[in-house]
């Protein structure tokens, strides 16, 4: 069965380790069709969309998208578009690898952060001149939804034991509450072991001691804050990937956004979409591929070659090259 992988570069150094991504999977053998379609601020200064409706459609209807970062119009693209995949659950990993100068070298952390409400609802106003509002959405569905995919994924047959809830309800009693309740009440129901913590305490903990944690089950914007405070602790958002996932399609980007600082300078980590088109594999069940990208990805960032963010002089292409040649 051939499946088809929408590739959605978007703007800055997303032109250049999307490709590379794109270069690691064509490696492999896996049946892939690779469709490309435009998103981000070029177009949009081109055509007035930032999204046109033929993107958002691809990723509709293929079996996976792999997309690299979008400047100004982020908003006007990554929403919209893991709407289009029905996205509820965002997984980022968080991991030091050996021979990278890491803050906290023993972090292995995993975030999975509910995907569709809380303050990136888009429900802003601006009343007056000196007045905007914000509403905050929690819904116990969306809660649910993303609970039953935390007991699954660090339930009892997995590798993990058990999760973290990671709220603020002791302020946001409502929203955060009601996240907390019903979080907690389906992973007891489920038997899998949880604990809390509050998201301003996890943050000082996980710098003093991240093995304190596993996987976290958090908030929308909780999840995207501190799950960029973690890659502080590991050496930097050019190595985090992550997975958007729905009931039949998944989206898989970098954490880290356009640089503009580099981009066309061809020296970006493409370590960050890579291993985000691991997960893409791991989500298509190609595990035995995934794995020789995630060990190809991980013997490239002990022995080098390395980008300059690794403290390293290498080329995108010269480290796509040296990921390649390991598998």
């Amino acid at each position: 069965m051939t499946h088809e992988i929408a590739v959605i570069p978007g703007d800055g150094i997303g032109q250049e380790v999307t490709p590379a991504a794109v270069e690691v999977l064509e490696a492999l053998d896996v049946d892939f069709s690779f469709t490309e379609a435009e998103a981000g601020d070029a177009v949009k200064a081109e055509t007035g969309e930032a999204l046109p409706e033929e993107t958002y459609e691809l990723a509709a209807t293929a079996d996976a998208t792999l997309f690299g970062a979008a400047g100004e119009t982020a908003a006007d693209v990554i929403l919209p578009l893991r709407e289009a995949v029905g996205s509820f659950v965002n997984i980022r990993p968080a991991k030091a690898y050996p021979g990278i100068d890491a803050v906290r070298p023993e972090t292995d952390l995993v975030f999975l952060r509910e995907n569709t409400e809380g303050v990136y609802s888009g429900h802003e106003d601006r009343l007056t001149e000196d007045v905007a509002t914000l509403t905050r959405v929690t819904t116990q569905s969306a809660s649910e939804q993303l609970a039953e995919f935390a007991c699954e994924y660090a339930g009892p047959e997995s590798e993990h034991d058990g999760f973290t809830i990671a709220h603020k309800a002791n302020v946001m009693r409502e929203t955060d509450g009601l996240f907390r309740d019903t979080v907690a009440e389906v992973a007891a129901d489920n038997g899998v072991d949880t604990d809390e913590v509050l998201i301003d305490a996890f943050a000082t903990k996980v710098c003093l001691d991240p093995t304190q944690f596993d996987v976290i089950v958090c908030p929308n914007l909780a999840g995207d804050v501190l799950s960029d405070l973690a890659a502080g602790l590991v050496g930097g958002l050019g190595l985090l990937p992550s997975a958007n996932i729905g009931p039949d399609r998944g989206l898989f980007e970098p954490v880290h956004g356009t640089a503009p600082d580099i981009a066309g300078e061809g020296v970006a980590n493409p370590a960050a979409t890579i291993i985000s088109a691991a997960m893409l594999l791991e989500y298509l069940d190609y595990d035995e591929e995934a794995a020789a990208v995630h060990a190809a990805v991980e013997e490239t960032l002990a022995d080098g070659p390395r980008t300059p963010d690794l403290g390293g002089n290498a080329s995108t292409a010269d480290v796509t090259a040296a990921v390649i040649e390991r598998l």
